[in-house]
């Protein structure tokens, strides 16, 4: 993750509140699988903050998987998107939703991604020259599925 994906995450992460964690692990390294790692893993309604992996427990609680692209959407994010909610799914989470955050859309592309309702797509503020503005509409409140 480059400084403006970071900075992505990190928008997002203000206007959604709860508590992120970058960088969270899905997969543990070992001799027949390489690690793998979210951008961002957001537990809703949790304190807000910023916190290691190590120091929290995401079983049990509302969450949102965050990818981030300092481009347009593409089949490869959606890939990320969609695989890594299968494998957050693992830890037994309350609700779970899966979000790319991009700087372009994809109209082509975008409603493939979205016809699950628990995965979206978020076009966010060039955050190269502007501050980012909160308040924005993020999730489908009505598509809070349990995760499976």
């Amino acid at each position: 993750m480059n400084d403006l994906e970071r900075r992505m995450v990190r928008w997002y992460w203000r206007q959604v509140g709860g508590t992120l964690i970058e960088a969270f692990p899905i997969v543990a390294g070992n001799a027949g699988t390489l690690p793998q790692v979210v951008d961002g893993l957001v537990i809703r309604r949790g304190k807000w903050r910023i916190a290691d992996a190590a120091d929290v427990t995401v079983a049990g609680h509302d969450l949102i998987v965050l990818h981030a692209c300092a481009d347009r959407l593409n089949l490869g994010l959606m890939g990320q998107v969609h695989f890594s909610a299968r494998l957050v799914a693992r830890l037994e989470p309350q609700s779970l939703y899966s979000v790319a955050l991009v700087a372009r859309d994809d109209r082509v592309l975008r409603p493939l991604l979205e016809e699950d309702r628990t995965m979206k797509v978020v076009v966010c503020p060039d955050l190269r020259t502007q501050p980012a503005e909160i308040g924005a509409a993020l999730l489908d409140e009505d598509a809070g599925e349990p995760a499976p």
